[in-house]
This record gives structure tokens, sequence and C-alpha cells, in this order.
């Protein structure tokens, strides 16, 4: 019987991690951070590394416990059934399902500066811009199908290309040196730890790519080096994305851009590329084409990392009979599950392809991941619930990191607003409901009660939030209320609600069946 290999190092993992995670984000959400915080933007960032470090030891503790592929969307059904794992699954599918069309019209962005046909002056892609889109989306594939030895390889060398060239860039622009927009304009928080705080969601985007690595767990040589690895990705993306920040605030000309001087708001009108456009406006010469490259590849090596991690969940959930039993298919010959690999490739270029005629599906392919969070969020209940039930676990302090990455993370789901959550809750429950009817999966509702009560209870937060359509009270204290409600109520009751004895992992059971 076909099995999947292991063949990704400790070194393979970092360089795995920081290539898949350094993409989209530092190049557009930074100046969308900057238009809400200004210089603060470089704060947001270090706060978001710190914040997102206790996220990441959820899944240190979880992927060392249950090292198999897609084990984000299988943990949850160890200890609260396949209810709960049911909707927590799709959370991460609908995360892995978007992100790769979101790298890939990225793409199609770059390609649009030779030549202006790909993107309309609405910021969407035209006819041939989705084509084009789909076309990159079936390319991304053959990085993913020779096998992870083969992936590993092509991601170590074009990844490392990938983060000197990011580098080579971020430090030509901080050659730019106009430090005094870190001084003028406001200072460096003009708009006060409110636009900080505002800005964080935008990166966590970035940041949570880090648990790729966690999808290739059961293809790790040494899963009890994920620790290391993952600390040493989670250090190292933090370190690009504030060198782009401090690079992106230094490098703007406000007269040369035609934007008034010290309006922050105003830099989420620069249409396209922002760093682009800035050494285009700066005649920088030499800049422009590391620039485009970046804008090329980055998004390429992230599009194809997410497409082989996502095939990995699709893997899991396959396992776990949410899906079709066909897409638990391991390749004889390449050792990786390729029916899985297909349907995510043809699914996401279906969705590039109609975000032209329907560009209110660009918006939603956007909004939607925040689907990703709420996945997040069981993590720190199952680290907890664990403890409850007397399992071993590795992690020191394990129960205070969870009380900490649990109000984190919903306070990201929070902060990512109206009407994001609300758009991922609707496909989430749709998802769930349409996979729950057809593979009849009923057991353990009465232990999925809390997630479904929390969602609820995180959507209806973000409506009446200060990020939310009515804005009932403000953004501070609507995120201490996310904060003492979540820790408070939802973490001892979805510990709680956990199985009478957690089902078996796989090093316990000899399988990842």
């Amino acid at each position: 019987m076909s099995e999947l290999k292991k063949g990704l190092s400790t070194a393979d993992q970092v360089v795995l991690g920081i290539s898949g995670t350094v993409g989209t984000g530092v190049l557009f959400s930074t100046a969308g951070m900057a238009a809400i915080a200004g210089p603060g933007v470089v704060l947001a960032w270090i706060l978001g590394g710190v914040m997102y470090t206790f996220v990441v030891f959820t899944y240190v503790e979880l992927g060392q416990l249950y090292p198999e592929a897609g084990g984000p969307a299988r943990y949850s059904l160890y200890t609260y059934g396949r209810v709960t794992n049911l909707i927590n699954a799709f959370s991460n599918l609908i995360w892995y399902l978007f992100i790769p069309p979101i790298e890939a019209l990225a793409i199609v962005e770059g390609v649009n500066y030779f030549w202006p046909h790909l993107i309309n002056s609405h910021g969407n892609p035209t006819a041939l811009g989705g084509i084009l889109g789909a076309v990159f989306l079936l390319i991304f594939v053959p990085f993913n199908y020779f096998g992870v030895k083969s992936f590993a390889r092509s991601t170590n060398l074009l990844g490392v290309i990938k983060l000197i060239l990011y580098i080579l860039a971020a430090i030509g622009f901080v050659t730019f040196a106009h430090f005094a927009n870190f001084t003028h304009f406001g200072g460096f928080m003009p708009f006060g730890m409110n636009g900080v705080w505002a800005a964080i969601p935008l990166g966590m985007f970035a940041y949570g790519g880090i648990r790729v690595i966690v999808d290739y767990s059961e293809e790790i040589k040494r899963p009890e080096h994920l620790r290391r690895s993952l600390m040493w990705v989670i250090i190292g993306q933090t370190l690009v994305y504030v060198l782009f920040a401090v690079a992106f605030v230094v490098s703007l000309n406000w007269s040369q851009l035609k934007l008034q001087s010290g309006a922050w708001g105003s830099i989420s009108h620069i249409a396209g590329n922002p760093f682009l456009t800035i050494a285009g406006a700066a005649h920088a010469s030499w800049l422009i084409p590391v620039t485009i490259a970046i804008a090329l590849i980055g998004p390429f090596v992230t599009g194809y990392i997410y497409q082989g991690a996502g095939s990995r969940v699709l893997f899991a959930m396959s396992r776990s009979g949410l899906v079709s039993s066909r897409l638990k298919e391991i390749h004889q010959e390449y050792s990786i599950p390729a029916w899985a690999l297909v349907v995510l490739a043809v699914i996401g270029a279906v969705l590039a392809y109609i975000s032209s005629p329907l560009p209110s599906i660009y918006s939603l392919i956007n909004d939607a991941v925040v689907a990703g969070y709420i996945a997040f969020a069981t993590n720190p209940v199952i680290m907890m619930a664990l403890r409850r039930a007397g399992r071993p676990t590795k992690l020191k302090g394990g129960s205070v990191i969870a009380v900490i990455a649990f109000a984190v993370v919903s306070l990201i789901i929070y902060w990512s607003g109206w009407p994001s959550v609300p758009y991922a809750v609707l496909l989430l429950a749709i998802g769930s409901v349409v996979f729950g009817i057809i593979y009849k999966i009923r057991e353990g509702f009465a232990n999925a009660i809390w997630y479904i009560v929390y969602i609820l209870f995180m959507t209806l937060m973000t409506y009446i939030g200060g990020v939310g359509a009515q804005k009932v009270f403000n953004v501070d204290t609507g995120s201490i209320i996310v904060i003492l409600v979540s820790v408070l109520i939802f973490l001892p009751w979805g510990a709680a609600s956990r199985l009478k004895e957690p089902l078996p992992g796989p090093k316990e059971s000899g399988n990842a069946q």
C-alpha cells in the first residue's frame, strides 16, 4: 500500500515556511497597514509576530502529538468527534481553496505591468487576466506532483532566490531615505494604538502561512524538530516584514506619488503593486526590475506551496470521511495525494477564472480566508482539553500559552471585521451542512455546540463592534469584550466539552487512518 514519504529536513522546513509566507502580504498588506497606522505599521508587524508566536506554539504541541498530513484539519477529530472536525476541517479547507487563486491573481497583477490588459481600472481581473490566473493555478501542479523531495528541491532553489530578491528590494527602498516620514505628519503613530491594532489583522494574513509546515508533518524526517523550524520561521518572516515596513515608510515621496503630504489614508488609493508604483515614480531604474521580479516570483512560490499544503488538508479530510474516499489515494510512484492535488488545482483555477465575469467573487476570495482564523481557534482549546483529560503533553506552560493563544486568535477574527467574517462563516456553514448531510455526520454534535456558539458570537461581535456595521462600541471596548468572553466562557466550555476519552492519534494507533 502506498504511503507518504518522509523527505523534508529541518532546513527544508525553514525555507518552505519563510518562502511560503513571505509573498502577497509583504507587497500589498504593508501599504494597507500603513494607510491605517502610518509609520506604526512597523510596530504592527512586530506585535503581529509576537502574538502569532503563541499560535505557533499550539502547532508545535499538536503537530508533534499528531504528525500527519493536513494535521490541523484532524486535531479536533481526536478530542471532539466528527461534527466539530467537520466544521474545523472546512475552515481549514476554505483557507487553502482561496489563497492559491489570490497568489495567482497577484502574479497577473505583476504581468499587467508589462501588458496592461489584465487588470481593469477597478483593480479586478479582465477576461484575459482571469484566464491567465487559471493558467497559473495549473502551472503550480507540477511543482507538487513529482514527490515531496522534488518539491523540496524546487522550493529550496526558488525560495532562496525569492528571499534574496526580497531583501535586495527592501534595502533598495530604504536608500530613498525619507526618514522624516517617521517623525513628521503626526509622528510614529498618527492614529494612535487604535491604528496599530486595526492594522494587525492585515498582517496576520501573512503570518498565518506558517502552518503550511505542519500540514507536511507526516513527510518531515524528524517531527521532534518541528518546534525549532517553526520558531526560525516566525523570527525570519518577522524580520522580513519589519524590513519592508521601514522600507515602505522611508520610500514615500508624497509629491512624486501625487498624494497630499502626510495623508496616510490616501496610500490605500495607490493602484496595483504599491512598491512598483513607488519605484516607477522615483525613476529607480535598477529597482524596478527587482520589484517586478518579486512581484512575479513571490506569489508564484507562495501559490504552489499553498496548493501543495492544501492538498494535504483535502487528503486529511478524506481520511476523516468528510469528503470522497478517492481523495485519500496516494500516487504509487511519487507518494503524493494526487487526486486531492488535482481537485484543489481545478477548483482554484475555476475561482481565478470567474473572478473576471464576477468581480464580487474576487472580493469574496480575499474576505473568505478569515475562515482560516476560525480554524486556528480550536488549537488552544484542544490543548486545554488534552491537559484536563490527563493526556501526555510536551509543551511547558502549555495552559498559559493556550489562554493567550485563544485570546489572540479571537482578536484576529474580531479585527478582521465586517463583512469578511460573515462571508467566511456563510461559506463554512454551507460546506459543513451540505457535506454533513451527504456523509451523514452526526457523531459528537453535543461536543461541537461550544464551537458553533463561539463562531456565532464572533460574527455578532464583528457586526456590533468598532470594526463592524453598527459600531455599538469602539474597537478597544470590543477587543476587551472578545478577550474576556473568549477566555472566561468559551475556553473552559470548550475544554469541558471534550470526548470522555480522546481518540488515539496516529502515533498511538500505529497509522494515520
